[in-house]
């Protein structure tokens, strides 16, 4: 991927780097042409057919237009984005504070925030690049918005357990965790346990549902009721609702959210409905926010470290930037599982 003066951004060993000359070549037509169709200038200047030929050549080597390089051909621009799919989640509160103190006073930090409940469309990444900023911050992506990221974009993944790839990745241990937790409820005694996961669909909430649902048929639990809905207190409460007489009825003793806002929603349910938090139910998240100590009842969660997340993120993507080594390409942070009142009570903790 070339920049308007001819400068290539900085890429992954072994990368390829797509040039306008690489595409002409692919349609069988002039550079010249390629200029004419990718700044839009082709109407009455280039024919339908060669027109046609141009957009099917860049769709399959993935050139990227830079439209702001030749204002910034004297230097680098100063903004990192940051992908997120979901910024309802408080998480992202200290993920970013950490990743804004990591990337320096040099960088401005600028948020790419995907619909509630959908993952970010890969679609987004053309016109992010074409902006040129200095790097991108990549959170909970799915495989397809990773295959979507040409060579050479500067890029650090943040939560993206389960993919394979090659690029620059600071991971969370949340199949680690997930299966802490479902070790925990064994202990306890659970034998039907329900599930409440996120209407997103990326990698980490797809990992830590198998890792828990996983160690669970292991350990003799039986997790067969599911139900999924979006980050918001409210939404996930309501989901709740629905299907918590059901649930019920099938003898649920324990309801595990895929994040801590989902378990505040349960919760919040849970005392409206009069169950009795843990007496009658035992509910669990995933996150560890400072806001889950301080729930009545206190919540059990695994404990995610969003700050160090964002730090090492943020570090390794200004390495990048700046021509350095950032070091382990593939990091993984620690998780554990944080037990309090809401499923265990404090005099037998």
């Amino acid at each position: 991927m070339d920049t308007a003066d001819g400068s290539p951004l900085a890429r992954p060993a072994g990368s390829r780097r797509v040039t306008a000359a690489m595409v002409a070549r692919e349609a069988g037509v002039s550079t010249a042409t390629v200029s004419l169709v990718v700044s839009g200038k082709a109407r009455g200047r280039v024919s339908a057919a060669n027109q046609e030929k141009v957009e099917n050549a860049v769709a399959r080597l993935g050139y990227v237009v830079d439209t702001a390089g030749s204002s910034l051909s004297k230097g680098f621009s100063p903004v990192v984005v940051l992908i997120a799919t979901d910024i309802t989640n408080p998480f992202y509160a200290e993920l970013i504070s950490a990743a804004r103190a990591a990337l320096g006073d040099r960088y401005e930090l600028l948020l790419s925030v995907s619909d509630p409940g959908s993952p970010t469309d890969p679609a987004s990444i053309p016109r992010l690049i074409s902006q040129r900023p200095a790097g991108f911050l990549i959170d909970a992506p799915n495989a397809e918005l990773v295959a979507s990221l040409p060579a050479g974009t500067r890029a650090v993944l943040l939560d993206a357990p389960g993919l394979s790839t090659t690029w620059p990745t600071v991971n969370l241990d949340v199949a680690g965790g997930a299966a802490e937790l479902a070790r925990h409820l064994a202990d306890l005694g659970h034998r039907r346990v329900a599930y409440l996961d996120s209407v997103v669909e990326v990698e980490t909430f797809r990992v830590r549902r198998e890792a828990f649902c996983d160690t669970a048929a292991d350990l003799g639990l039986e997790v067969g009721c599911q139900a999924s809905s979006l980050t918001a207190v409210d939404d996930a409460a309501s989901a709740f609702a629905k299907v918590w007489p059901a649930w019920q009825a099938a003898g649920i003793s324990a309801v595990v959210g895929c994040t801590d806002t989902h378990a505040y929603g349960i919760l919040a349910a849970a005392r409206v409905a009069g169950v009795s938090v843990p007496d009658a139910l035992a509910v669990a998240g995933f996150d560890d926010l400072p806001y889950s100590r301080h729930m009545s009842p206190s919540l059990t969660s695994v404990s995610l470290p969003a700050r160090e997340l964002g730090d090492a993120a943020g570090r390794a993507l200004r390495a990048i930037i700046e021509g350095g080594d950032p070091g382990d390409h593939q990091v993984m942070l620690t998780s554990r599982l944080i037990r309090r009142d809401s499923t265990v009570p404090a005099p037998t903790r």
